[in-house]
């Protein structure tokens, strides 16, 4: 990984946890206190030693200093306590800013470009990738602040006793940070690549076993399995490559820090038999100053053996972060933000001049294209498939960008507030989309503050009611995702139910009723009739019988509008005579 790049994520990261800056500076403060409270259980410590070896002092005598020291191990293992909870807050607050941000830019990217990606890598973006933060908001972050208070305040202590002491805890002590960092250079790039192997097998895994069917009856079940195994042994060796560096760094940490403890034994130990004479103030060494010191030896390294250890945590973090700050960077060409209100949002007129609709990645997936919805207009778009019928609902919608002209009410969508222009939009897809709830939750979705009288009075207008009534809960009836518990039909009229509720001055219909069977057809479009009378509406529709009852029909073909006008005035000629001949011959052969 580029540095670069690598310290403008780091940096990234850090400015997230100002966050939880009150979580954070808990976290540090109680390590802080834990540091204080260490150097009196070791000062208690060698004091109860030292008493008991060289004086000879009754052990009763010291109840007070045994009552200390136990005081003092459980205020300790409060503050760690206390630490971990702190730390888990931290890193949960700012893991759910992290996630918001990733919705709010799915969100505003819109369903066109999350289709471009299997349904797995956003998966893995928003949870295991997000998820693999926690510890470096909850550990490495207050940890950095904790490696450079804690050995400071055993060296307020330490040298005041002994200096030589001190000197080899201050020299002794860049080696752990400064081998840390040479060890961990190719820990970020490890778990780079470790993230990249999980959401190729994440995206994969998932799609195939949406398909598993399909797969199965096609024959492809094993040759996708084998795809499967391959894609998990790549996982398998990044992950092995990752484990490697955590052990090698852990293993050159422990190794550095016991050296450096050794040396303060050895110096103590050959002060004791007269072979050193230097390092005290005039005064001999004692068994105290020497059991103080070799008590706070391992401590004084212990906050930097532990960063050391969550440095992995930060690796973790930085590998996960380049492909969140790559998302949230991204901005699709000429989707602006726009924040003009919607001019009279009770009546739509749309006007399209010279119309280009673009991928995400800027190429044209239709037109030039040119026409007039007039309001209380009810319009048919009809074609074949991949003529750009879809790719002007979405451009229409603000989920694709585009070139040229396309004006609401005279002004341009791009210059318009997304979320008031779509709130002015009825919309029902060809696959309905029911979530995870009750059905009356899901006919809420249209208007969040409508009463009950309400939502049954438009579960009524779209013949819901009448099957809802026969639920064992009615209304309160759970829904499983993806419409779970509900036949296609069902699940279709529900959907037309929440269109209603919405009240949209404009209806938007991608083939409503595709996959319904001839009653629900018929119940879903009488509905729809009924709903859309006097209401811009722009539908596209693969039922050619259906057209006879639009105000206007415009036929699309490779992306371009070859056909516009009164069905009565087009049927017999052009792209549209073409697929009514097609339509009759197929009925015939039926």
């Amino acid at each position: 990984m580029d540095k670069q790049l690598q310290r403008d994520l780091t940096n990234w990261l850090r400015s997230q946890s100002k966050l939880a800056k009150r979580w954070l500076m808990l976290s540090v403060g109680l390590g802080f206190l834990s540091g204080l409270l260490l150097v009196g259980q070791a000062a208690l410590l060698a004091h109860i030693l030292h008493q008991l070896i060289i004086e000879h002092t009754d052990k009763y005598q010291l109840v007070d200093s045994f009552i200390g020291l136990f005081v003092i191990v459980g205020l300790r293992a409060a503050c760690s306590w206390g630490r971990e909870i702190f730390g888990y807050r931290c890193g949960e607050q700012i893991r759910l800013h992290i996630r918001q941000l990733i919705l709010e830019k799915l969100q505003q990217l819109g369903p066109a470009y999350i289709k471009g990606k299997p349904a797995g890598v956003w998966a893995s973006l928003v949870l295991e990738q997000v998820e693999e933060m926690q510890d470096f908001f909850s550990r490495y972050i207050p940890q950095m602040s904790i490696a450079v208070l804690v050995p400071l305040v055993i060296l307020f202590a330490v040298f005041p006793l002994n200096w030589a002491a001190g000197l080899i805890f201050l020299i002794t002590a860049p080696l752990v940070p400064l081998f840390m960092a040479l060890v961990g250079l190719g820990a970020a790039d490890a778990n780079r690549r470790n993230f990249k192997a999980l959401q190729r097998l994440s995206g994969h895994f998932y799609d195939r076993l949406r398909g598993l069917p399909t797969l199965r009856l096609f024959n492809r079940a094993e040759a996708e399995a084998e795809n499967l195994h391959a894609a998990s042994h790549v996982l398998r060796k990044r992950t092995m490559e990752v484990l490697r560096m955590a052990f090698l760094s852990s293993a050159v940490l422990e190794f550095f820090s016991a050296i450096s403890v050794a040396i303060v034994a050895v110096y103590f130990g050959f002060a004791f038999i007269g072979e050193l004479n230097f390092g005290h103030y005039g005064v001999p060494i004692s068994l105290f100053t020497g059991l103080f010191v070799l008590i706070l030896a391992p401590e004084f390294y212990q906050p930097l053996r532990d960063l050391g250890t969550f440095y992995h945590a930060k690796a973790q973090a930085i590998g996960a972060a380049e492909s969140i700050v790559e998302f949230l960077n991204t901005e699709a060409d000429g989707m602006d933000k726009g924040c003009a209100n919607l001019p009279s949002p009770e009546t739509i007129t749309i006007e399209a001049s010279e119309l280009e609709v673009l991928s995400p990645e800027g190429q044209v997936l239709a037109g030039p294209l040119s026409f007039t919805l007039a309001p209380h207009e009810q319009v048919a778009l009809v074609g074949p498939s991949g003529a750009g019928k879809t790719s002007l609902l979405n451009a229409l919608l603000g989920f694709l960008p585009y070139r040229g002209s396309l004006k609401i009410n005279g002004v341009e969508l791009r210059s318009l507030d997304a979320s008031q222009w779509r709130q002015a939009i009825s919309w029902v897809g060809q696959n309905p989309l029911l979530l995870h709830g009750t059905v009356r939750d899901n006919i809420a979705l249209g208007n969040p503050l409508a009463t009950d009288e309400h939502i049954l009075q438009v579960a009524e207008n779209a013949y819901a009611k009448e099957f809802i009534d026969r639920l064992e809960l009615g209304f309160a009836h759970q829904v499983g995702d993806r419409s779970g518990g509900l036949s296609v039909g069902q699940a279709q009229r529900i959907a037309v139910a929440r269109a209603m509720l919405q009240s949209g001055s404009f209806w938007l219909l991608d083939e409503p009723t595709a996959s319904l069977d001839a009653n629900s057809e018929h119940l879903v479009l009488d509905s729809l009739k009924t709903a859309t009378a006097g209401q811009s509406t722009l539908m596209v529709s693969h039922r050619l019988d259906q057209l006879a009852s639009m105000d206007r029909v415009m036929v699309l073909e490779n992306g371009k509008l070859v056909q516009n006008g009164h069905f009565d005035q087009i049927r017999q000629h052009g792209l549209l005579a073409d697929m009514l001949a097609h339509t009759d011959k197929r009925d015939l052969d039926a």
